[in-house]
């Protein structure tokens, strides 16, 4: 196991209790502001005191309350990046990165740096201080820095937030290629779902503090189990609901009762659909079909968004279609359905 981390911080209004294994993967750490992901990759790299708990890298320990183990960030060999690159602003791009290179002769800084920054595509730049590079280039240049280190994790934290979204999605592909090479562990915070879903291989979902998720990224879209979970996700449509049986709910907030296709595991508390799977149809002949009302039409870049309620007073149900799909109407059906097997029947707050 590469990462093994079980700890306990106390915090202002909230108590961080993260239990997390991970693998040599790249693993998201997904949650709202204040949920506690900063805090969780500051805990590893030593610039956090857990209150208790275990902390363990490939075998070794960086920190165990029980045997008073606590190493220094300098003995850690973790890599941290964070959302403002860090880099010292009176060097050099090419002395920030031989700053950390210690015991290693001129020439092999010289070459270990000129290594590093083709990799990463800043060959030219080494002259360059952080103010005369653009964001996405600051934070490939601390990145740099970190490689050069050898560490046995990286640790990302929201490395895209200042940047436009060109600059996003372009970084986001180089640093997908980076963290492949790299082989070790890898852990990426966000509260970007499709960034998440798209860099990661598994995903932990922290709210308030504590892991309301975690496992494959197919797995917690597809069956998210929780409330939280499920609203970090990106789901927009979710409801207090109760089992009105073995396979109907009732669906508090849109004032209908609901087939399900599967029997859930433990009381339903909610239940939520994804706003692109809910379908418009003319047939009254499919479970979980009904008329609405239609509150608002709004267009998105390349969809339509829908608010419509089920019934009287109800709560708005969202639903998106295509521009595509959109065009291909003659005009709205009279029936919208929430299909039995997109319901996301959710046991827990």
């Amino acid at each position: 196991m590469a990462l093994d981390i079980d700890i306990v911080k106390r915090l202002p209004g909230f108590t961080l209790r993260v239990r997390l294994k991970a693998e040599d993967e790249i693993v998201g750490l997904l949650g709202a502001s204040g949920s506690g992901k900063s805090m969780t990759l500051k805990c590893i790299a030593g610039i956090e005191t857990p209150d208790e708990g275990v902390i363990l890298l490939n075998g070794r320990a960086l920190f165990d309350s029980d045997r008073k183990i606590n190493l220094p960030p300098r003995r850690r060999r973790t890599g941290f990046l964070f959302q403002s690159a860090a880099l010292f602003p009176n060097m050099t791009v090419e002395q920030n990165i031989q700053c950390v290179l210690k015991d290693k002769t001129r020439e092999e800084k010289r070459r270990i740096t000129q290594d590093v920054l083709s990799r990463l595509g800043l060959s030219g730049l080494e002259l360059r201080y952080p103010s005369e590079l653009s964001g996405g280039q600051r934070q490939r240049a601390a990145l740099a820095r970190i490689l050069v280190t050898q560490p046995d994790i990286i640790m990302l934290d929201e490395p895209f937030s200042a940047l436009d979204s060109y600059l996003r999605w372009q970084l986001e592909q180089e640093l997908s290629s980076v963290l492949r090479d790299f082989g070790g562990t890898s852990l990426f915070v966000s509260h970007n779902r499709d960034e998440a879903y798209r860099l990661c291989d598994t995903l932990a979902v922290l709210s308030s503090g504590e892991i309301a998720a975690a496992g494959d990224k197919w797995a917690i879209f597809n069956d998210p189990q929780s409330y939280a979970a499920c609203l970090l996700t990106g789901c927009k449509n979710i409801t207090p609901a109760h089992q009105a049986g073995d396979f109907t709910v009732s669906a508090a907030d849109w004032g209908v009762t609901l087939r399900t296709e599967a029997k859930a595991a433990a009381p339903v508390r909610y239940v939520g659909i994804r706003a692109h799977d809910v379908v418009f149809t003319d047939s009254l002949a499919l479970p979980n079909t009904f008329p609405f009302e239609l509150v608002e039409e709004m267009r998105d870049t390349f969809s339509y968004i829908f608010m419509l309620r089920l019934s009287p007073h109800a709560a708005p149900l969202r639903v998106e279609i295509s521009r595509e799909q959109y065009q291909a109407l003659k005009k709205l059906p009279q029936y919208v359905q929430l299909p039995p097997g997109k319901l996301l029947l959710l046991t827990r707050d």
